[in-house]
């Protein structure tokens, strides 16, 4: 069985890297995604999802390195399920809504631009990241 999930988006925040115990780089940031549409009624309607990306080992590092809030990118991931659940890891908000946070093992990052830097400045691509077990991120 194998999942895959691609998402493009713009960085919500700039990268964070740490590392685990075992010294192994991983870089998290989210990624909001955005869908507009007309309704029916010609209203305009837009949506926001947001998720959390985790980049391991060289990727972490790249990503680290290249990546700043707004950036734009486009992340190919393995969806990682609430251990609890099964699902996005879901949590009230401190206005009392329900949220949820979708989380992302990032297999591959291409950044694409934007947040006033050039495209041809960046790596096009960054290579795949070997797939990580079940090791703790540490935050």
């Amino acid at each position: 069985m194998f999942q895959k999930v691609t998402i493009v988006g713009n960085l919500g925040n700039d990268p964070e890297m740490r590392y685990t115990p075992s010294g192994v780089p991983v870089t998290r940031f989210s990624v909001a995604t955005n869908r507009r549409w007309t309704s029916a009624e010609g209203e305009q309607q837009e949506e926001t999802t947001w998720f959390r990306v985790s980049a391991w080992r060289g990727l972490a590092e790249t990503c680290n390195q290249y990546l700043s809030k707004g950036r734009q990118v486009l992340v190919e991931a393995r969806l990682v399920p609430d251990r609890e659940t099964g699902g996005p890891r879901m949590w009230t908000g401190n206005d009392g809504v329900a949220r949820a946070s979708f989380e992302l093992n990032a297999l591959t990052v291409r950044f694409l631009g934007g947040k006033g830097e050039r495209e041809e400045q960046l790596p096009p691509e960054v290579p795949e990241a070997a797939d990580e077990g079940e090791e703790e991120i540490p935050f």
